[in-house]
């Protein structure tokens, strides 16, 4: 057995070695901050040039009763408490880290309690986080990642080597001593209770508000339900004018919106472009797009780049239906252009996406798609259909299942941008009416990711609708598990051709079995955490694969059944997101603890991995369930992305 295995198992067996004599401390059992004198041995004359000046004389203290060793765990003890320790030689102002231990968070503060005298440092076998940080500085490129030092994927070896040199076990006593404390004084607060607090009634964030009626006297309570909602997207003109706001009307925000475009405009003559500012509970975050200002208010813990990300996806949206060109030509010749009517009939569209944001998107928090999970030949059938009955016009076709992708065909040197299939998704499967005229539509729209300068012309047609809606009790609600086939041509007149393929395709589908393939992998939904590990930790967790843009999660049953579950969920990836992608963040492994759950965000070049367990999971099981979670997609790659496409 090595020497860093024999001190890890001492650890864990609550023993270590004697200290050498020569630096033997005399200590009482209180743990306390160790301070040398000088001391020579008996006999060794000492001259008068290296003798050590001498210290100040103390005051006269009464000899305290020592403690046995098996007293129980360690108490904190006051600051005013008279048990001092035996002092040992040299003077020195060295601090023994045996004896103090530092707990920080995520705040940035810092918190010392006394550790339990038996407790030994971690095993050297393998440096953790320091090991890590001298490879960078020496020899390590910045997309290298922890991955690159700690053998993490391997089947044998120890898997606790994904978090460090960290030990399995859970808090020391010396935390338990100190949460033990926090609950007698009463300052123990549950980290997840400040933003439950901001989550009540979240279900009435989504309720339209009235329109503000000057003759009933209600504009104050209308006004205080607006400012009730946690999360708020505003876009206005440059010149001050009103083009969209989620919650409430022009006459209950205008003042709102005079404020804040009077703020931009001081930041703005000042030459200092405005980014974001806080105001009490809420989070400004303001985008300027050439004549645009797209303000986000949130109170949901989101960062500035997340909330960036939906803006920009908000800025797309209202390109895909006027173009960069005609946008930026009605405000050069009026700047005080009322936008409102050229978008008249996309706010649906708008508030459809302004809403995934406020109950949480993973698409757009990882700027990613999912795709449906079938077998790889037959993905490869429906890609064959797809190129086989493909017509001279089309530039992309797909079809979509639920939201997720289950085929795409491109030209060779093309791709669709995430945020264009987003934004596509967004109008089928969120929005209401699209699916008007028997489930088939003719859509003219702009992909900015492709071509922010020109419309495309995009074909759409949802299967077996018209029999569905009329077993349907709600007609109204939306649907998550219907089949469409989109066709893209960048010919406006070619609604024809792409029908008649539509036709082709899905005749073809139906006859080879494909349909009822995806009819089947859509009824049994997502899979569980436990079928992909058996008896994990894990209550969920989302994989991402970075070379294909395209991440994989599991279901978010039975640990997240309703909306509220779902969205303190996402905050919690939101925090993981950020703090794994913070422009000072050094480690690619981010393990947070808290009283509510365990997490662990794992970041290599290849893939990314988000997982969350409930508070008793340990260290050694986390990293179990994440390395098994790697290696299980790795090995159904591709069953779960699509890997490149059918090309022509």
């Amino acid at each position: 057995m090595s020497n860093a295995t024999k001190s890890q198992s001492d650890l864990h067996d609550g023993h270590c070695d004697p200290p050498e004599p020569s630096a033997s401390v005399h200590t009482d059992d209180i743990p306390t901050i160790a301070i040398q004198e000088a001391q020579t041995e008996t006999g060794t004359h000492v001259s008068s040039e290296e003798k050590p000046p001498p210290l100040p004389p103390r005051p006269m203290r009464r000899e305290s009763h020592r403690q046995p060793n098996n007293v129980g765990p360690t108490v904190l003890r006051s600051p005013h408490s008279t048990v001092r320790p035996r002092l040992q030689a040299t003077a020195t102002t060295a601090v023994s880290r045996t004896d103090i231990h530092t707990q920080s968070y995520q705040d940035g503060s810092r918190e010392t309690y006394a550790a339990s005298k038996q407790s030994s440092p971690p095993p050297t076998s393998w440096g953790g986080w320091s090991s890590i940080r001298r490879l960078k500085s020496q020899e390590a490129s910045d997309s290298t990642s922890i991955r690159s030092f700690a053998p993490t994927l391997g089947t044998r070896g120890d898997v606790e080597s994904l978090l460090g040199g960290f030990s399995a076990q859970e808090q020391t006593s010396g935390w338990y001593i100190f949460d033990a404390q926090l609950k007698e004084t009463g300052l123990q607060q549950d980290d997840a209770s400040e933003h439950d607090r901001l989550l009540e009634d979240f279900d009435q964030e989504f309720e339209e508000l009235d329109a503000v009626n000057p003759e009933d006297n209600t504009e104050e309570k209308l006004l205080a339900r607006w400012q009730a909602k946690r999360k708020h997207f505003l876009i206005l003109s440059s010149a001050g004018k009103p083009i969209y706001n989620r919650h409430g009307d022009d006459n209950l925000i205008s003042g709102y919106i005079g404020i804040i475009q009077t703020i931009i405009s001081f930041y703005e003559g000042a030459q200092d472009q405005l980014k974001g500012f806080t105001a009490g509970e809420a989070r400004f975050v303001v985008m300027s797009q050439g004549p645009l200002y797209l303000v986000a208010i949130s109170k949901l813990g989101e960062s500035d780049s997340q909330l960036r990300v939906q803006l920009e996806a908000l800025y797309m949206q209202i390109l895909s239906t006027l173009t960069l060109p005609n946008l930026t030509h009605l405000f050069s010749n009026r700047p005080s252009t009322d936008l409102r009517r050229p978008l008249q009939g996309t706010e649906p569209l708008l508030s459809a996406l302004a809403d995934s944001f406020t109950r949480g998107s993973v698409p757009t928090l990882f700027s990613a798609l999912e795709c449906l999970k079938i077998r790889k030949s037959h993905r490869e059938v429906i890609n064959n259909t797809l190129l086989q009955k493909r017509c001279e016009s089309l530039l992309y076709g797909l079809v979509v299942a639920g939201g997720r992708l289950v085929s795409v065909v491109r030209p060779r040197r093309h791709s669709l941008h995430p945020g264009d299939l987003r934004l596509i998704f967004n109008m089928l499967f969120e929005a209401e009416g699209v699916k008007a005229g028997g489930g088939e539509n003719w859509i003219p729209l702009c992909l900015p990711g492709f071509n922010k300068n020109g419309y495309l012309y995009m074909y759409v047609s949802f299967l077996g609708v018209e029999e569905e809606d009329d077993q349907r009790e709600d007609a109204q609600a939306p649907r998550h598990d219907e089949i469409a086939v989109l066709l893209i041509s960048a010919n406006k007149e070619s609604f024809y051709d792409l029908r008649t393929m539509r036709d082709a395709v899905v005749e073809e589908l139906e006859n080879n079995g494909s349909m009822a393939i995806i009819q089947t992998a859509i009824r049994n939904g997502r899979f569980a955490a436990t079928d992909i590990v058996p008896g994990t930790v894990l209550n969920h967790f989302v994989y991402k694969s970075r070379p294909n843009v395209q991440f994989v999660m599991p279901s978010y049953e039975p640990h997240f059944p309703n909306s509220l579950a779902r969205r303190r969920l996402l905050s919690l990836y939101h925090a993981l997101h950020a703090s794994a992608h913070a422009k000072n963040a050094h480690l690619k492994v981010h393990h947070c603890i808290s009283r509510s759950s365990v997490s662990l965000a794992w970041i290599t070049p290849s893939f990314e991995l988000y997982c969350v367990a409930g508070s008793s999971a340990s260290r050694n099981a986390l990293a179990q369930s994440a390395n098994k979670v790697v290696q299980w997609a790795r090995r159904e790659e591709e069953r779960i992305f699509i890997i490149g496409g059918a090309v022509f």
